[in-house]
């Protein structure tokens, strides 16, 4: 029987210069991140709010939040290629696997390293600015080397696993490996926000009174199975704010930032709420793994006809040793324009999710206190009001502030919600 990789032999070449390729690629993509940048950068420029939103928007906040967008773009523009550049170390240890884990190690801290200039900028210049910061320099640099430790603890089990299935089951590693992925997302889905978040944020129960015996009793109405309320702190690090359900399908958690309960009433608090409670309703955790799994598909087939591409490593000075995790690493760059495209389908994807879990708020009678709390978390956030279309589509998973669906209302632009 053929493989796919046979298939593809004939880009096995020696007098194909991949690494050309794979620089082309990488530099295409940089060219087309900041153009669509640009694109927005333009939108910015407009002295007032669109025209929907002027009675929501005053103008002085339309222009705090034109001023912090600009600064973050300018931001993104000159950090982006120095850490998508970062230096290229091989492993150094024995062992295929532990020396693969060391190498993944080596450059991800490469790459950490070179962004911790921009890092600092954006919260210690950027987000102060904007009076959104609340962290201190002690606090981020120990959120740096615990996410460091963090990382290594959480992916290396992930790459040793990769690495025994293509070495168990050669070219037929494709359907395994897309089964691992599926159940290391949805074990990420419940490490991350049980095991990870604490240690970054101190979790302490809701206090017994009116919001918790509202959200309990929004819980009983819909049969959501609640089985725990947190309060996290936030606003030690940033005035921004947020809220989370997590847990398996059949016990759930509600996290709210103390930010939140400070800046909202109940009742909108509650919507926001519902709202979540519309993207458990709608499986969309489950749904989300499933749509990316011909993307996985893809991403290995794509790979098991460059794993055993000599030219491709002949071309980056590999000529002897040909590692897995070598190969992985160059082959992700020349799957760029893959990934650059499957952008799309996945911010289209979430926001179809968004717009479902909205209308579930809307026909259960929560339309307008959510419609309130958005343009609230808009203008406390400072999301912009008005967004070049090609840049909303590669970039906000989540339905703009600035766009008004028919009779809902506002949806919002920031994380989690």
């Amino acid at each position: 029987m053929i493989s796919l990789a046979d298939s593809f032999t004939f880009l096995d070449n020696p007098s194909i210069n991949w690494k050309y390729v794979a620089v082309s690629f990488t530099v295409g993509k940089y060219l087309f991140d900041n153009y669509i940048e640009y694109r927005q950068y333009q939108i910015l420029n407009k002295p007032s709010p669109p025209a929907s939103l002027k009675s929501e928007v005053t103008q002085e906040t339309y222009d705090k939040s034109r001023s912090y967008s600009k600064d973050t773009i300018i931001w993104n523009f000159s950090g982006r290629l120095l850490v998508k550049s970062a230096p290229f170390l091989p492993g150094f240890m024995g062992g295929v696997i532990t020396q693969s884990i060391f190498f993944y190690a080596a450059t991800d801290i490469i790459s950490t390293v070179l962004s911790l200039p921009f890092s600092y900028y954006r919260i210690f210049v950027l987000e102060q600015k904007f009076d959104f910061n609340k962290s201190t320099v002690g606090l981020w640099i120990s959120d740096y080397f615990k996410w460091q430790a963090v990382k290594l603890i959480l992916f290396s089990p992930f790459i040793a696993g990769f690495l025994k299935l293509i070495d168990h089951f050669g070219d037929s590693f494709i359907v395994y490996c897309m089964v691992f992925y599926a159940i290391a997302q949805l074990a990420i889905y419940t490490i991350v926000p049980n095991v990870i978040s604490p240690l970054f944020n101190k979790h302490k129960p809701l206090e017994e009174g009116k919001l918790k015996t509202a959200i309990e009793d929004l819980a009983k109405t819909h049969n959501f199975p609640l089985d725990k309320l947190f309060v996290i702190d936030g606003s030690t690090r940033s005035s921004h704010s947020n809220a989370y359900f997590v847990g398996l399908p059949w016990s759930k958690r509600i996290v709210l930032y103390d930010t939140l309960i400070d800046q909202h009433t109940i009742e909108e608090i509650v919507a926001v709420l519902a709202h979540e409670i519309g993207h458990w309703k709608g499986n969309h955790i489950i749904k989300s793994i499933i749509s990316g799994q011909p993307q996985i598909f893809l991403l290995c087939s794509s790979f098991s006809v460059f794993i055993h591409n000599k030219s491709l490593f002949t071309s980056f000075g590999f000529v002897g040793e040909q590692p897995v995790i070598i190969g992985y690493w160059l082959f992700d760059e020349i799957y760029t324009p893959v990934t650059f495209a499957t952008q799309f389908w996945e911010t289209l994807i979430s926001r179809k999710h968004e717009y479902e879990a909205d209308a579930y708020a809307k026909n259960n009678g929560y339309a307008e206190e959510l419609g309130t709390a958005l343009i609230k978390l808009s203008s406390e956030n400072l999301s912009s009001t008005d967004t070049d279309w090609l840049y909303s589509s590669y970039h906000h998973s989540h339905p703009t502030f600035g766009r008004k669906v028919d009779s809902f209302g506002l949806h919002f632009q920031g994380q989690g919600l």
